[in-house]
């Protein structure tokens, strides 16, 4: 029986992978509500590109994904809370505004290069505003396992791999040592 990697199983499911120049640039933000149109259209591609990933690989911490992540190179990104029935969060335009002090290391996968996990340091809470269709701004904070989620995806919109918030000496190990671990997100009280 003939293994495939990971990263090929998200590059043949559309999933842009590690090298591609769309994810070392910055994304382009959306003039909304001018946009509007080419704004849904994009998050229903980002919504497609989720429901075709989650028919082949569970996200029992949640899943994310960018615009960039599938060659569209717009500030635009959607995030799965890990709780079923949770409702998908919509970030237009994202940027964090604030962050908490106190941050924590946890091991972080990207689909677009699904062979490693890194360990990354993150702010336990992020204080981000988005922008709606009709061009209103949203201010959102989110905490923990949501933040991070949130962090990540709005990283890919600045041009940023998980790889590059990683401590200098530590690099990603590969799925197969991860997966060993059997450790969920787990936080200090």
């Amino acid at each position: 029986m003939i293994q495939v990697r990971p990263s090929e199983q998200m590059r043949g499911l559309g999933v842009v992978q590690d090298g591609a120049p769309v994810l070392a640039e910055p994304a382009r933000a959306f003039d909304l509500s001018a946009e509007c149109e080419a704004a849904e259209r994009v998050i229903e591609q980002l919504f497609s590109a989720m429901e075709r990933i989650g028919q082949v690989h569970s996200f029992a911490k949640g899943m994310g994904i960018a615009a960039p992540q599938i060659g569209v190179a717009r500030a635009a990104a959607v995030v799965q809370p890990p709780d079923p029935g949770s409702p998908a969060i919509v970030l237009l335009n994202p940027c964090i505004t604030g962050r908490s002090s106190d941050g924590d290391e946890q091991y972080e996968g990207c689909l677009s290069f699904f062979d490693v996990r890194g360990l990354v340091p993150r702010p336990l809470w992020i204080t981000v505003e988005t922008t709606t269709l009709e061009g209103q701004l949203v201010t959102t904070t989110y905490e923990r396992g949501l933040a991070r989620l949130v962090h990540h995806e709005i990283d890919h919109l600045d041009g940023l791999l998980y790889t590059a918030r990683m401590r200098t000496g530590i690099a990603p190990i590969p799925v197969e040592e991860y997966r060993q671990t059997g450790r969920a997100w787990a936080y200090e009280q």
